[in-house]
């Protein structure tokens, strides 16, 4: 006789139950943990009384998961996807606090400031300073940095990406690769005294006093293949000063090699 494994309590949801694990699962700020579990439950309550390996092969979580899950939701409902007390001092900021402060975290900002402090988070929702950072850190929340991104809107990016990814990491023979780089406004200063080089212990060290000179721009071109660079300073930043830039490779690069010129 074929086994059928431990027998599993019956999993019925109300429609208030289901409302509140749909939302649970759709809401963006919900926490991932409670999120998880919540689909849990609305799988093994589907029509088709899938079983806890069905389930867990889908959702990407142990069978031991799932049979955790399920057997608390039937014997706590939803109280059952909330952790356990744990020993110790009993908690004095609630879930539900937890979730109003990353809420507002997320959603709101201060009438006088660009971000959140845990200053002024913790005066806006009555906490201590510390219970706020300590559930920031826990949820990985950090309002005071930024950081920019770029979507391509060229519908031949991906094309262009394997080309580029493929000449570094496999360039042709009989060719160079260079990566071609600028950076212009570098400050041209002549200091009064001569840098003193790092030593340990001892940061490099420079006088605070100069003649400034003005501003030069720096065109390079970085072999990929041997770490060699060809650079060139220049007064201005236009298309002729680049162009002699170029012709500068030309000239250095020996004429049997094909040349690959990756830039922005």
């Amino acid at each position: 006789m074929a086994r059928t494994g431990r027998p599993k309590a019956p999993l019925v949801l109300t429609d208030d139950e289901r409302f509140t694990l749909e939302r649970l699962t759709s809401r963006r700020k919900s926490a991932q943990a409670i999120a998880l579990r919540a689909r849990i439950v609305l799988a093994c309550a589907e029509t088709a009384a899938p079983t806890n390996r069905a389930v867990a092969a889908r959702l990407g979580v142990s069978d031991a998961t799932v049979g955790k899950w399920r057997s608390r939701f039937v014997a706590k409902g939803l109280n059952g996807l909330l952790d356990e007390d744990r020993p110790g001092h009993p908690r004095t900021i609630t879930d539900d606090k937890v979730e109003a402060v990353i809420i507002k975290t997320l959603e709101d900002k201060p009438t006088n400031a660009t971000h959140w402090s845990t200053r002024s988070m913790a005066k806006a929702m009555g906490m201590s300073q510390t219970s706020i950072s300590l559930i920031w850190r826990a949820f990985g929340l950090a309002p005071h940095r930024a950081e920019s991104f770029k979507l391509s809107t060229d519908p031949l990016f991906l094309d262009k990406l394997y080309d580029i990814v493929g000449l570094y990491l496999d360039p042709p023979e009989r060719a160079i690769v260079l990566c071609v780089d600028e950076k212009s406004q570098i400050q041209a200063l002549n200091r009064f005294q001569p840098i003193l080089p790092m030593m340990p212990g001892t940061p490099e060290r420079r006088s605070h006093d100069y003649v400034r000179h003005g501003t030069t721009s720096l065109f390079a071109a970085l072999d990929m293949a041997t770490g060699r660079v060809i650079g060139s300073l220049h007064h201005r930043h236009r298309a002729a000063e680049f162009k002699k830039f170029l012709c500068r490779i030309d000239a250095e690069v020996p004429a049997h090699l094909d040349v690959h010129l990756i830039l922005d």
